[in-house]
């Protein structure tokens, strides 16, 4: 009976330990257990005496977004306050600590932490205000909170897309001077932790690195900032799918006119122009998902010198088609001024060789050697310039070495022959410099 009555109470007394709730030891209520109503906890622990001293640390849980056109990003947080206010100690045998929510938070006094250049800011509250407080017997109080901020963020874009933007989070007290609190991070660098699954479409997260440092108002004082650094690479994949290659590929179309004959005026026409609102199309579609900046950025260098090649192959062609119709209608004149000068009809002209045939030499039976003598001069004086004789093959092409520059001019061929190593080599020269200055 002894035997079966210690087992009873051993049973009894294992299933008090388990069960044992604090709520029912403790009769009283939580807010006489931390004397939170003895204190006045508007002011901060230690009132009249140094600053105190209020750890921080952060465990990024996402970074949401990046707004070039804005200029600001979206992070998500867990944002950690470590100080000590005696005022909420108390008695405990096995010196655990006592955890809270959010009712608590609005009785006692809490860091006045903000964000600095914040737009827009909120803590998250299904289902519950996701707001923790947890305070230890000797009066330690760590104050955590999940937080979504919104945050300016100054970006350079000289180099977009070959870009590395850096953005801080600022974190400050608003009432308390450094005088009154001192804001610092925990753990030095190691109080800033980011989850390994965070990421983002168009950056590549290159690091994270916290600082801190004094900021001035002239009206107020000084306050400890805390800053979050992170330092953004943007992928380029994307820009040379979308801006580089279809700009690339319209300067290289330009350059099919090169090949196509200087009479098909349509075709070539049809082809500069498409080419020409296609750069168009290409420019206003990448300035249009970019804020309004008054510099030059890297990818305005790029579709602008492609744009002007892509024009400039259009004055080419009308260079061409102008030259052309200056030559014909010189030709055209030559051919009236040697007809009316011979005083020959027409169907009985010389060969432009200067030989006469049998028939030709009896038609001019009529003539008097007076006017045909005549007529001879005024022939030399008139085609001596196109090289009209009897002279041979060779002799001519001697003749005409000295007039190349005109002719280079003036052949239309020699226009197109050139611009076809001209602009492929000068474009070819822009991509090495482009690419060596800004990759």
């Amino acid at each position: 009976q002894r035997h079966w009555t210690n087992a009873i109470a051993v049973f009894c007394s294992h299933i008090f330990k388990k069960n044992h709730d604090l709520t029912k030891a403790w009769k009283g209520k939580t807010e006489q257990l931390l004397r939170v109503d003895e204190h006045d906890f508007t002011m901060r622990p230690a009132f009249g005496g140094p600053a105190i001293p209020v750890g921080v640390d952060v465990q990024v849980e996402s970074l949401d977004s990046i707004s070039e056109v804005d200029m600001d990003f979206t992070m998500t947080l867990y944002l950690r306050h470590y100080w000590k206010d005696e005022r909420l100690s108390f008695p405990s045998t096995n010196n655990k600590s006592m955890t809270f929510d959010g009712r608590l938070v609005k009785k006692i006094w809490v860091p006045d932490v903000f964000f600095v250049h914040s737009k827009r800011s909120f803590i998250h509250d299904t289902t519950t205000d996701n707001i923790m407080l947890r305070v230890f017997p000797d009066g330690h109080v760590l104050y955590s909170m999940r937080v979504t901020v919104t945050a300016m963020c100054n970006m350079d874009f000289s180099r977009f897309p070959l870009d590395s933007q850096t953005c801080s989070l600022e974190l400050e007290s608003y009432a308390y001077t450094d005088e009154d609190l001192m804001l610092y991070w925990k753990n030095g660098n190691e109080s800033l932790k980011t989850d390994e699954k965070i990421s983002l479409s168009q950056f590549l997260i290159q690091k994270f690195h916290t600082t801190s440092r004094l900021a001035f108002y002239s009206s107020t004082g000084w306050y400890n900032r805390l800053y979050i650094n992170f330092t953004l690479r943007r992928h380029i994949f994307f820009f040379l799918l979308q801006t580089y290659f279809p700009a690339t590929l319209m300067v290289m179309l330009s350059w099919v006119s090169f090949w196509i004959d200087r009479r098909a005026v349509p075709a070539r026409v049809s082809l500069g122009i498409t080419t020409v609102l296609t750069m168009s199309t290409i420019i206003t579609g990448v300035n249009a998902s970019m804020p309004r900046v008054s510099y030059i950025k890297a990818v305005d260098i790029y579709l602008w010198v492609s744009f002007v090649f892509v024009f400039l192959s259009v004055l080419e062609y009308a260079a061409v088609n102008y030259l052309t119709t200056v030559q014909e209608r010189k030709e055209r004149k030559l051919q009236k001024r040697f007809s009316c000068s011979c005083g020959i009809p027409h169907s009985k002209t010389m060969m432009l060789d200067g030989n006469y045939s049998e028939s030709d030499a009896n038609s001019l039976a009529g003539y008097t050697r007076n006017q045909m003598v005549l007529e001879e001069e005024k022939e030399e004086k008139t085609v001596v310039h196109l090289a009209m004789s009897s002279e041979s093959n060779s002799s001519r092409k001697r003749g005409l070495k000295g007039h190349v520059g005109l002719r280079i001019i003036q052949n239309t061929h020699a226009i197109d022959k050139y611009s076809r190593l001209i602009f492929p080599g000068t474009y070819i020269f822009f991509n090495l410099i482009y690419w060596s200055v800004f990759s």
